[in-house]
């Protein structure tokens, strides 16, 4: 059963990490549901490179961070922060393509 990840996280968001980066947070519901995105590597260099039309070398981090039950992620900006030609000075729109991330559900949510 595919399940979105607007069912299992708390936060899904982005925001300026300085005028060059933008960083993404996703903080789960559970620590089960930290736990089970960790060991498939649901959100992997890959989905984000896809998700996000970049290149891996634009990906500058991806952070598990056991305290928060949160996966985060940094990415190079396209264009810096208050520059000619950028739509989102604060990067609090870019978390938008997270929302769409489906997964299949482990055995146990099933029933």
């Amino acid at each position: 059963m595919l399940v979105n990840i607007t069912d299992v996280a708390r936060v899904i968001r982005s925001k300026n990490s300085g005028p060059f980066e933008i960083t993404f947070d996703i903080m789960f519901k559970s620590p089960q549901w930290f736990e089970y995105f960790c060991e498939k590597d649901i959100i992997s260099r890959e989905l984000i490179c896809r998700l996000y039309n970049v290149d891996e070398t634009k990906i500058l981090a991806i952070v598990h961070f056991k305290p928060a039950n949160a996966i985060k992620f940094t990415l190079k900006r396209r264009i810096p922060s208050g520059s000619p030609g950028e739509t989102d000075i604060y990067g609090a729109q870019q978390h938008a393509p997270l929302l769409g991330i489906e997964f299949e559900a482990p055995e146990y949510e099933k029933t």
